[in-house]
């Protein structure tokens, strides 16, 4: 698996990283965090794999395309749904883009929060997400 998307990093240290990133998510792990996944890499701290979303130079969409190709090779059926959710991120401040008082099915009420919108494919084979967005309400300081 890693093979397919190694080549998304143009360098040898995220690519390593990124490989352990996935060995994280898929241990068997009750939280998934940067600590935790950091933890389970071997690594005292978090940086470098916060280092690895945020700063490393990759393509995201590149990534989640590859993955797609995967997910139909692997799960494809002419039966298969695609699911959307939404999942709402409370937030105490209003610093990070998208947030705002507004409904949080999460919360079960309105709150100052972000909502993060997902995609999903499911068949008999199994499911797995296959993509993601922020949802930007239209009066936001980012608007």
């Amino acid at each position: 698996m890693h093979e397919r998307f190694a080549d998304s990093f143009l360098r040898s240290e995220p690519r390593q990283r990124a490989l352990r990133y996935m060995w994280g998510l898929l241990a068997p792990l009750e939280r998934k965090n940067g600590w935790t996944l950091a933890e389970e890499a071997g690594e005292a701290v978090p940086d470098g794999m916060q280092r690895l979303l945020n700063d490393s130079v990759w393509d995201a969409d590149e990534v989640r395309d590859r993955l797609r190709e995967y997910v139909v090779e692997r799960l494809g059926d002419a039966e298969a749904v695609l699911v959307g959710d939404d999942t709402g991120f409370l937030k105490k401040g209003r610093e990070s883009a998208g947030v705002q008082r507004q409904y949080s099915g999460t919360a079960g009420r309105t709150e100052n929060c972000q909502i993060g919108t997902f995609l999903a494919y499911a068949s008999r084979h199994g499911r797995t997400l296959i993509d993601r967005e922020l949802y930007i309400p239209e009066h936001t300081w980012i608007a």
